[in-house]
């Protein structure tokens, strides 16, 4: 099991867009395990690679009972009919606010093998896959609230135990990556 640490709220690689995957390689498989092996033990219904240090669109899920699966470099058509309903992020601990999004959406990506995959959703499988394309592009939760919304978000924040816990820093390898982030 490769169960890597989640990062918190207030870590810029959770503010930061992810690239696009180019190498549909072993090393993204394992990518792809080790996000699935942290969402499970976590436990959540979703879990983007930003959310564990990788700047790459990429992100897992596993909603109703159904077998854990993921999505790479995806395109997003929602529905025009929209749900508000509550939603966490395992980058805010016990945290848990209403969310307006679209109702339906329709994915289209890549599995890690690099064969076209769509994935059509509802209620929290379509809130799930726009919760985790958020995250790739840099976007969290508390940004999708009304403004009255966030401020109560954010002072539960402050007021969190997890707040101010030191962020990680985020080292930039002097070696040619050849375009990989991992």
């Amino acid at each position: 099991m490769s169960v890597k640490p989640i990062r918190l709220f207030g870590d810029p690689v959770l503010r930061t867009p992810a690239e696009p995957v180019r190498d549909f390689d072993a090393e993204l498989r394992r990518l792809v395990k080790d996000l699935t092996d942290t969402m499970l033990d976590a436990p959540g219904v979703g879990l983007a690679a930003p959310q564990i240090g990788v700047g790459l669109r990429v992100f897992t899920y596993h909603v109703d009972d159904n077998e854990p699966g993921h999505l790479i470099n995806p395109v997003l058509d929602l529905s025009p009919e929209t749900d508000e309903d509550d939603e966490g992020c395992l980058s805010f601990p016990g945290l848990v606010y209403p969310v307006e999004r679209a109702w339906g959406v329709v994915a289209k990506g890549f599995n890690s093998y690099g064969d076209p995959v769509t994935i059509e959703g509802t209620e929290l499988l379509a809130r799930c896959i726009q919760h985790e394309t958020d995250h790739l592009d840099g976007v969290l939760f508390i940004d999708r609230m009304d403004p009255a919304q966030r401020k109560q978000a954010m002072k539960a924040i402050r007021a969190a135990e997890w707040w101010g816990d030191p962020v990680p820093q985020v080292k930039v390898s002097p070696h040619e990556t050849f375009g990989k982030a991992l």
